[in-house]
């Protein structure tokens, strides 16, 4: 039965492997990339057991050897690790998974003989990144596209030689050496042939990369201009120069040309919104920044800024830090003058300061406006950093980056770009006309566009916790929201979205928020019940919230700032802490990030200036604290 089939496979291996291939690419769409991911599904994945099986596969047609070497022992590195996860299913009388998750990674670490769970993750990744470039290299060999049709009588030929660049042509759809190349005697020959292919979006011939890697000398130091220019090159390329850079990596031509990049190369980060490995963040924010280069004075210095951002996660302590060290020596090996290197290590020093500002801050304090202002210091930079911004956000995950927090980003740049050219601020938005009608009516009311819900009353303490816990009752998540004072009103606007189903019906809402500013709703018994059907299992993996006073924010209040789990009812629960505190919340800014929020309140004492009494600011600690539980 055995040599039958393999028989059959063989017969049909010309169509088969096509299929083979696209199977393979298919997967790698839908389950992402074992290298890269803080949660990877060891058999599905790219770079998982089955690309193995797509590798024995071919071997099985007879049209590539079995595998061998780094691929088989990168095999069994991924078979221990998943032979591990299943035993500690069985006795723990679980179901057996392929993801490696990220409370398992201790004990599975511990189990092979690991130091720690990054250790782990990083033997993981260098496997999967072996058995990737194998599969790939294979694939293409075997399983090309269809080559167009030729005319009847025309004899096949070799492969037209297509020129790309000095000593670097196309040749059967891979960028190889040209015929008279001298590797041995061009340090800057692997940079320029990575520049062609991510150009052309043609992947690299394995014999190259293998030659390049064997013959070309190191860079001088400094690097030629041509050097930089070319790596520069490679980044403007945007998503295609993603598996341009992983096969100079896989060929050890990455870390030749930047040192640093062992570091952070297959590092994890363990948070909730970010979802992948350091090294293939910095790539994907690179690739990510070519799109707005249009934006900026320095295209060049926004990419450089993009790759190296975080390139100070690789060593211990602040992340920034170190990046900033690594920077500012890494700048004048690359050939930047020192302007240059000074607006680099600028980037890597505030590139969290926009979003940061912008979803903490109030906007509208002219406090914010000017340390912003006097940490970016010069427009060019601040339009640097909001690009950077922007293409971090959306190579960290989903959770990063949104509408409304692309419009918090741009109205904190605007305000900044005004401040930093000389002209008077932007004024604060005003109200859309339907708010600005509801708080003509004085209130008690409430009126919703959409997903944006707006509640006016009688200023009045409390009201927006009031606000959200009305809001937790109908099942409504808090997006974003912010509080503040028309006059005698208070305002409260907010971003929901529904935690199950759709909207509710606004009229039932409305009602309930008279009834709960007239005392006739028991909104705190109804909210309990409602959280309690909603509590996270005792088994779930949760940090413990933080609280911080920031006392420079602002001149005339304190900013508490909380990070928490995200759940029904965090927005209410701080809220009234801070209100049995004795304490006036000014404004209130809300966001969540992933399974977290990050909120920030700019509050007063009841003397109506910032916080200066230390038992006071215990009690306002403890006090949110005790509310998260």
């Amino acid at each position: 039965l055995v040599t039958e089939v393999r028989a059959a496979w063989r017969r049909g291996a010309d169509a088969r492997l096509r299929e083979l291939r696209a199977a393979v690419e298919e997967r790698a769409r839908e389950a992402g990339e074992v290298a890269f991911l803080l949660e990877p599904d060891l058999k599905s994945a790219r770079g998982g057991l089955r690309d193995v099986h797509a590798l024995q596969a071919v071997a099985a047609a007879q049209r590539a050897d079995p595998p061998s070497g780094a691929v088989l022992e990168a095999h069994r590195t991924l078979l221990d690790v998943r032979d591990e996860l299943h035993r500690r299913a069985v006795v723990a009388g679980r179901r057996p998974t392929d993801r490696l998750l990220l409370q398992e990674q201790d004990a599975v670490a511990a189990a092979l003989g690991l130091p720690d769970a990054d250790a782990l993750v990083r033997r993981v990744a260098t496997a999967a990144r072996t058995v990737a470039y194998a599969v790939d290299t294979v694939l293409r060999r075997v399983a090309p596209p269809p080559a167009p049709r030729r005319l009847l009588g025309r004899r096949s030929r070799a492969p037209e030689r297509r020129p790309l660049a000095d000593d670097v042509v196309e040749a059967g759809g891979e960028v190889v050496l040209a015929r008279a190349a001298e590797p041995a005697r061009d340090p800057v020959l692997p940079l320029r042939v990575a520049a062609a292919a991510a150009r052309e979006g043609l992947p690299v011939s394995p014999a190259t990369l293998d030659r390049l890697a064997r013959e070309c000398p190191p860079l001088p130091v400094p690097w030629p201009r041509e050097a930089r220019d070319a790596l520069v090159a490679v980044l403007a390329a945007g998503p295609a120069a993603v598996p341009v850079l992983e096969h100079l990596d896989q060929a050890g031509l990455l870390v030749r040309l930047l040192p640093e990049w062992e570091d952070v190369r297959s590092k994890p980060q363990r948070n909730s919104y970010h979802r992948s490995t350091v090294d293939r963040h910095l790539v994907e924010t690179a690739a990510g920044a070519a799109a707005l280069t249009r934006r900026v004075d320095r295209p060049d210095l926004l990419l450089l800024g993009a790759l190296l951002h975080d390139i100070g996660k690789g060593r211990p302590g602040d992340h920034t830090v170190e990046g900033m060290a690594v920077v500012r020596d890494l700048g004048p090996r690359l050939g930047l003058p020192p302007e240059d290197v000074d607006v680099l290590v600028r980037m890597v020093e505030h590139h969290l300061l926009l979003p940061d500002a912008a979803t903490r801050r109030d906007l509208d304090d002219p406090a914010t406006v000017r340390a912003v202002a006097d940490a970016v210091g010069r427009l060019d930079v601040l339009l640097l950093l909001h690009a950077l911004t922007e293409a971090d956000s959306l190579a960290t995950g989903p959770a990063a980056w949104s509408p409304w927090k692309a419009r918090l980003v741009q109205a904190l740049v605007d305000r900044v770009g005004a401040r930093l050219a000389g002209a008077p601020p932007p004024p604060p938005p005003p109200l859309a006309p339907w708010q600005a009608e509801l708080v003509a009516t004085g209130g008690p009311a409430l009126a919703a566009r959409g997903d944006e819900v707006a509640v006016v009353a009688p200023d009045r303490p409390g009201l927006l916790s009031l606000t959200a816990g009305l809001l937790a009752l109908h099942r409504l998540d808090v997006v974003t929201a912010t509080g503040r004072s028309e006059g005698e009103t208070g305002v409260v606007l907010a971003r929901v979205a529904p935690r199950f189903g759709d909207l509710p019906d606004w009229t039932v809402v409305g009602a309930d928020l008279r009834a709960a500013l007239e005392g006739r709703l028991p909104l705190q018994e109804r909210l309990a019940r409602r959280e309690a059907a909603y509590a996270r299992s005792s088994s779930a993996l949760v940090a413990a919230p933080s609280v911080r006073l920031v006392d420079d924010a602002s001149p005339s209040a304190t900013v508490v700032e909380v990070r928490a789990a995200d759940g029904l009812g965090v927005l209410h629960r701080i809220t009234r802490a801070l209100e049995a505190c004795g304490l006036d919340i000014r404004t209130a800014l809300v966001s969540t990030l992933g399974a977290d929020v990050v909120d920030a309140f700019y509050v007063v004492g009841p003397d109506g200036g910032p916080l200066h009494d230390d038992a006071v600011r215990r009690r306002v600690v403890d006090e949110v604290l005790a509310a998260l539980g």
